[in-house]
């Protein structure tokens, strides 16, 4: 596989939970986007407020190619967890934005660059803080998918949409009447489960 070969590879799966996440945005009233749904205040436009950062320091300061976008919730001064919500005053329409530059940004650093390139990761400790452009797209990779699973639990717990986007869903069934045994059989199955052990 040629250099060319993997970053299409990487870019394809780095996309593809790009436009995972933002979908689960699509429909929403303002609300339903920011409010908390875990005890950990996990919500759908923090997630991607969250996604856009990562992006911005893996795949731009790590590598001296700082985007120039201001982060304010990231400075060392920052309350905790602040990259995670959005204040009252960071519209949807501003973070959506500042993810699709956080794109624009990465992908501009991974054609730039070979996936051998290495660069120092600021917030890491020093001399453990290196790594390689391809280890940073990987990780990258990793993380938006997890916030884009996270994202799609939210999403169903709200009005039961579901899918990595909306022509696929990767579900055996669209009927409601098919779900509701399922989940019922799985329901049975932990009960005896659970009565066995105890």
């Amino acid at each position: 596989m040629t250099a060319t070969d993997a970053k299409t590879d990487l870019r394809f799966y780095l996309q593809s939970a790009r436009d995972a996440l933002l979908w689960k945005l699509d429909g929403l009233p303002e609300y339903d986007v920011r409010r908390p749904l875990t005890p950990t205040g996990t919500n759908l436009l923090g997630l991607v407020k969250h996604a856009a950062g990562v992006e911005l320091g893996y795949l731009g300061d790590t590598f001296g190619r700082p985007s120039g976008e201001p982060l304010p919730w990231l400075a060392d001064a920052a309350e905790a967890n602040a990259d995670m919500w959005a204040t009252a005053d960071e519209s949807r329409e501003f973070v959506v934005a500042l993810y699709r530059r956080a794109w624009a940004h990465a992908d501009a650093t991974i054609d730039a660059l070979p996936l051998d390139t290495a660069g120092r990761v600021p917030w890491w400790p020093d001399g453990r803080d290196e790594l390689t452009l391809h280890h940073a797209v990987v990780r990258v990779i990793a993380d938006t998918h997890r916030h884009a699973g996270h994202a799609d639990v939210l999403r169903e717990l709200m009005d039961g949409a579901v899918g990595m986007n909306e022509s696929n869903t990767s579900l055996p069934s669209s009927d409601p009447a098919w779900w509701e045994a399922y989940r019922s059989r799985l329901e049975r199955a932990a009960r005896e489960a659970a009565d066995r052990s105890g």
